[in-house]
């Protein structure tokens, strides 16, 4: 009697301490659906930013090409040549500029790409292992209640004695 006692405390802790890593594993789970969100929403912003930047990547090439014309087609005065040149230089930093924010964004959405995909196995395995410790956790109950069922037997068994 004492040891089916002991038996049914052991079960009892064993289905505790599944429980438990049951509902660890389900916050680490959230925990990283949390994270895996965050960077769905940071890539979203990086596309963005990426887009705002080629539109004005494409207005910079546009007032390049523009000024050049202007250059080539009228050149009518040494301080009017200066001038457009000075704009060509600035709209050229500001391409450099753009080209370099551009790569940096491409960069950074790389990453956060590289990130997604190693969040979203670390989600999968996650999964899967809060699975298998539902599943631990469901044949440990169905232990327990078997357990209960034998004893009950055993000392209705007993009471008949």
């Amino acid at each position: 009697m004492e040891k089916i006692k002991e038996r049914l405390q052991s079960l009892r802790a064993e289905a505790d301490a599944a429980v438990a890593r049951a509902e660890e594993a389900e916050a680490k789970n959230k925990k990283y659906e949390q994270m895996l969100l965050e960077r769905e929403q940071e890539i979203t912003s990086l596309q963005h930013k990426n887009a705002v930047l080629e539109a004005d990547l494409e207005k910079a090439e546009q007032k390049l090409a523009d000024l050049k014309a202007a250059q080539e087609d009228g050149e009518q005065s040494r301080t009017a040549n200066e001038g457009l040149q000075r704009k060509i230089q600035l709209l050229e930093e500001e391409l450099d500029a753009a080209d370099k924010n551009l790569k940096d964004a491409m960069d950074k959405l790389r990453q956060v790409d590289v990130k997604a995909e190693h969040f979203e196995r670390q989600v999968t395995r996650l999964e899967q292992e809060r699975d298998n410790w539902e599943k631990k956790y469901e044949e440990a109950q169905e232990k327990y209640r078997e357990s209960k069922r034998e004893l009950d037997e055993l000392v209705a068994s007993m009471e008949g004695l």
